[in-house]
């Protein structure tokens, strides 16, 4: 008789890994957002500048910085050795 495989533990990120990639990664883009979009709204409220550079930053992240990290450094965010 054969033993059954026994279940495997799903792969979880190393999460200081990801927060310093993604650290690296944005500190770039949130200053050129700043530069960029401070100028156009001098004389605005903070919290009015900040509701469009919010968006913006999410919209980066989520669909550009993130996928992106994950593409090209998700096995060293997972831990797994090079192949």
């Amino acid at each position: 008789m054969s033993t059954p495989p026994s279940p495997t533990l799903p792969l979880r990120p190393i999460r200081w890994r990801q927060a310093v990639l993604t650290a690296i990664a944005v500190y770039p883009l949130i200053t050129g957002l700043i530069l960029v979009i401070f100028p156009l709204t001098e004389g605005w409220a903070i919290w009015q500048r900040t509701a469009v550079l919010v968006p913006l930053m999410v919209i980066s992240i989520v669909y550009g910085i993130g996928p992106l990290l994950q593409r090209y450094f998700g096995r060293f965010i997972m831990g797994l050795p090079r192949k």
